[in-house]
């Protein structure tokens, strides 16, 4: 797209609008040539630490680097209770009269809670299995919201349970590497 886009502004009368609509184009090519490679370092270094994550369905490579680095390793939390907490995905019921449910926990690390959102979007998508679960729990009386919410503490309890496994790569060199690569801000979401 970028290359039909640069012949055609080469076509065009040479003007200051066109000069700079090519240095745009040079520029993006220049900043998708730099996420490019961070992706892959990334990805190189997730396959180092948890290769499993990047074996899930509907995990990418930025969402497992996003994991890896907002928990700060899963050994830390005891249950995946406590994960979910942190990740803002546990239930916190609410009760009014007869009624009771439970809705979405707003605090927690938001980060985190994106990452999990975006896996339960994707898998809810293109996963056989998840559309069923979701469809479960609509038949089970709960509302979109709800259901969305169950899969996300489901998710976060896989997840946990994934980064509680023993890292492949026990290298502290690596590790540091991984989290120092995840902790400086992404521009590409």
């Amino acid at each position: 797209m970028l290359d039909r886009i640069a012949r055609r502004l080469r076509r065009e009368q040479r003007t200051a609008r066109t000069r700079v609509a090519l240095e745009l184009v040079a520029s993006v090519r220049a900043i998708s040539r730099q996420a490019n490679e961070l992706e892959s370092e990334l990805r190189s270094l997730t396959m180092a630490y948890r290769p499993t994550l990047l074996a899930e369905q509907g995990l990418g490579v930025l969402t497992a680097a996003t994991l890896i680095g907002r928990t700060a390793g899963a050994e830390r939390f005891p249950t995946d209770a406590h994960f979910a907490r942190h990740a803002g995905v546990a239930p916190i019921p609410v009760c009014s009269g007869r009624t009771e449910r439970h809705r979405l926990h707003r605090g927690g690390d938001r980060q985190l809670n994106r990452a999990l959102h975006v896996i339960a979007i994707t898998r809810a998508r293109i996963d056989p299995q998840t559309r069923q679960y979701l469809e479960r729990k609509r038949a089970e009386g709960k509302g979109n919201r709800e259901a969305l919410r169950c899969l996300k503490r489901h998710l976060a309890r896989r997840i946990h349970r994934l980064l509680s496994m023993p890292p492949v790569n026990t290298d502290r060199r690596t590790r540091i590497q991984l989290n120092s690569a995840i902790s400086v801000p992404c521009l590409t979401y």
